[in-house]
């Protein structure tokens, strides 16, 4: 499978979990995420508060970081998740 569907497949099993995960867990998400998706294009988008500029700012620590690489480290964390969620 190709690294593109290991990623949307990630994102398709993450979005079902009824769960709630900690903040941090999400932050790290939508930050891979948004590398994953646009790179090092940062762009701030919405209402400027709090919750925007610590997402803001998790995703900016991952400059540098290629769109492949992001995507490995999505589908891993995901991963690790749903695992944690069976056992």
């Amino acid at each position: 499978m190709s690294l593109d569907k290991k990623f949307v497949k990630a994102f398709n099993e993450l979005s079902e979990l009824e769960e709630n995960l900690a903040p941090d867990i999400m932050l790290k998400l939508y930050a891979y995420y948004k590398q994953a998706v646009l790179g090092n294009t940062f762009s701030f988008e919405g209402e400027v508060d709090v919750r925007n500029a610590f997402k803001f700012n998790a995703w900016a620590q991952l400059n540098g970081m290629t769109e492949e690489n992001a995507k490995k480290q999505y589908i891993k964390l995901v991963n690790n998740i749903l695992n944690n969620q069976i056992k």
